[in-house]
C-alpha cells in the first residue's frame, strides 16, 4: 500500500512524515522544503504476527508494510505548473490513497502560505488543483471517445455520455469520487486514474493542548463534517507530539511519555488502521519455523487470489487451503490440539479469506 502525504506548505506534512517513518526529512519553516518526494516504508503493527513469532521462533519474521510518500507542498496554480505543481501531480498519481494534512492550529511562529489558519480553504485550494488536472484528463478521454464514434464504433457513445456528466460535475468544483455510487459507472471512470477519485484521509494537525479533545477545536469539527459528507475519513493528530514520541528509542520510556500525555495509541498506528479501513484491506498470516509473515489483501478476496499474493504458482496450481483462525490457535495453544478439535479447516477455491486467518496453501503446477 502506498499513501501520498499532501498539503499546503507548512501545515505539518514533513513533520508528520518524519515522525511516522523516522526518516529525518528536513521540516524547515519555508515553502518547498520537500522538493523531491521522500519515501519511507514502515511496518504494520500486528500483535498476532508477534505472537506467532514468539510461538514458532522462526528464522525470519516479515510484517506487512506501508509506503509513505511525502509530496512537495502545493500552491495555487499547481495544475498550470505553478510552484512544483506538475511534479506534485505526477507523484500523487502513483499512490493508492491520499493523506491530506491540514493545519487546525494557530501559531505566529510558523508562517502559513495563505496568511491564516483556515483548513477548509486549504482543502479547497488543493482539491481545486486536483479537479483542474482531472478536467484536462476527462476532456482528452471524451475526445478519444468521440473520434472512435465517428469511426463507427457505437460502444463508445455510453462512455462519452458518462464522461460528459462527470466533466460537468468536475466543472462545478466537485470531486470525481462524489459523482456516482454505481459500480459499473465507477469502473469506467476509474480507467482514467483520476486524482480526485482517490480515497482520502484528512489529517487534522492539532496543537498539543487540543489533541485529547479534538471536538473543542472548531477547525477540526469543520474538517470532520466535510470528510463525513464525502465519505472520507478525518483523523486528529498532533504532528509535533508525534515527532517528540518518535525521538524516544526506549519502548518503556515511550510508553510512559504517552501515558503522561493521555495518548493510548501513536498517530502512526491510528493512521494505519484508518488506511486499512478506508481501502477495505485486511491481513492473513503464514507461519512456520522458516518464516512468520503478514500479507495484505482486499476484503472479499478468495483463497486462490490470496495464495497468488505469495507466488503466482500458488494461485495457478491452487488445490486447497488449510485454515485456522488466529484466535483459535492462540486459545488452544498448539496446532496438533487445534487439528484434533477440528479447528483446522480445509477450504476450496470459493473460500473468502477472513482477517487473521493463518493459512497453508496446497498447490500443484
Amino acid at each position: 500500500m502506498k499513501l501520498g502525504i499532501v498539503g499546503l506548505p507548512n501545515v505539518g506534512k514533513s513533520t508528520l512524515f518524519n515522525a511516522i517513518t523516522n526518516a529525518g526529512v528536513p521540516a524547515d519553516n519555508y515553502a518547498f522544503c520537500t522538493i523531491d518526494p521522500n519515501v519511507g516504508v514502515v511496518s504494520v503493527p500486528d500483535e498476532r504476527l508477534q505472537w506467532l513469532s514468539d510461538f514458532y521462533s522462526p528464522k525470519k519474521t516479515t510484517p506487512a508494510v506501508i509506503e509513505f510518500v511525502d509530496i512537495a507542498g502545493l500552491v495555487k496554480g499547481a495544475s498550470k505548473g505553478e510552484g512544483l505543481g506538475n511534479k506534485f501531480l505526477s507523484n500523487i498519481r502513483t499512490t493508492d490513497a491520499i493523506v491530506h494534512v491540514v493545519r487546525c492550529f494557530g501559531d505566529s511562529n510558523v508562517t502559513h502560505v495563505e496568511g491564516s489558519t483556515d483548513p477548509l480553504r486549504d482543502i479547497d485550494i488543493i482539491n481545486l488543483e486536483l479537479v483542474m488536472a482531472d478536467i484536462e484528463m476527462v476532456e482528452r478521454r471524451i475526445d478519444k471517445c468521440q473520434k472512435a464514434m465517428k469511426g463507427g464504433d457505437k460502444k463508445f457513445a455510453a462512455e462519452a455520455k458518462l464522461l460528459q456528466g462527470l466533466l460537468e460535475h468536475l466543472n462545478e468544483g466537485k470531486l470525481a469520487r462524489t459523482y456516482t455510487d454505481d459500480p459499473e459507472e465507477f469502473a469506467v471512470i476509474a480507467q482514467s486514474d483520476l486524482l480526485t477519485l482517490k480515497k482520502t484521509i484528512y489529517v487534522a494537525n492539532l496543537s498539543e493542548d487540543e489533541i485529547n479533545e479534538p471536538e473543542s477545536n472548531r477547525h477540526f469539527n469543520a474538517v470532520k463534517a466535510l470528510a463525513d459528507a464525502e465519505g472520507s475519513q478525518c483523523l486528529p493528530i498532533c504532528a509535533k507530539l508525534e515527532a517528540d514520541i518518535a525521538e524516544l528509542d526506549d519502548p518503556d520510556e515511550k510508553a510512559m511519555f504517552m501515558e503522561e500525555l493521555g495518548v493510548t495509541e501513536s498517530g502512526l498506528d491510528r493512521l494505519i488502521k484508518a488506511s486499512y479501513a478506508l481501502l477495505g484491506l485486511m491481513s492473513f498470516l503464514t507461519a512456520g519455523s522458516d518464516e512468520c509473515r503478514a500479507w495484505t489483501i482486499k476484503r472479499g478476496t478468495k483463497a486462490p487470489q490470496a495464495a497468488g499474493k505469495i507466488h503466482t504458482d500458488f494461485e495457478r496450481g491452487f488445490i486447497r487451503a488449510e485454515v485456522i483462525a488466529f484466535e483459535d490457535l492462540k486459545t488452544i495453544g498448539t496446532m496438533a490440539a487445534a487439528k484434533a478439535q477440528g479447528k483446522v479447516r480445509s477450504e476450496g477455491k470459493e473460500y473468502v479469506m477472513k482477517d487473521g486467518d493463518i493459512v497453508n496453501f496446497l498447490f500443484n503446477v
